[in-house]
């Protein structure tokens, strides 16, 4: 083989190289749950919620059902919410669309937008969203999606856009 034909191969498989890193690095995570019935009790799905039923929603659309779904997870992770105007930078930023049942169970869930950098944040969120089924029924809409942008600091503390307390200017 030539010195010239070596050297095109190895720019080839450099650009092949740089392309598959801009396509890992865009807005779609390696993997999505919003296929039904691919979350399962063994993997903290529809069954593993361990909480006591919370009061209904009566939300008629899934942007007023966002604040109530907001409020059960503020509640269930008091210790976790970041407390006061978050920090100008933050460690990730992430979209999750969670579609849940008549009662309030998680039947699957996709990320608009994953914090692709921080995987082990896009695991705990999906593990919290879980962790709080059973949400508050919508009885209003017989099941719902409903979208929010999880805002998350270094020292793993996080708000949601819906009940965010804004950021801190530079």
């Amino acid at each position: 083989m030539h010195v010239s034909q070596t050297l095109r191969r190895l720019a080839q498989a450099a650009m092949l190289l740089s392309a598959l890193c801009l396509a890992a690095c865009g807005s779609r995570p390696a993997f999505d749950r919003s296929v039904p019935g691919q979350l399962s009790s063994a993997t903290g799905g529809p069954s593993a919620g361990r909480n006591p039923a919370p009061p209904p929603s009566n939300a008629t659309t899934p942007r007023a059902y966002r604040v109530d779904a907001a409020k059960h997870l503020y509640a269930l992770n008091r210790d976790r919410i970041y407390a006061g105007k978050l920090p100008p930078l933050l460690y990730a930023v992430g979209t999750l669309q969670v579609r849940l049942d008549a009662k309030g169970q998680v039947l699957s869930m996709h990320w608009a937008r994953a914090p692709s950098h921080a995987p082990e944040v896009i695991a705990e969120i999906e593990r919290t969203v879980l962790a709080a089924a059973p949400y508050p029924a919508p009885t209003q809409m017989g099941g719902v999606t409903w979208t929010d942008t999880w805002l998350w600091d270094e020292g793993g503390h996080f708000q949601l856009d819906t009940l965010s307390e804004g950021q801190l200017q530079e």
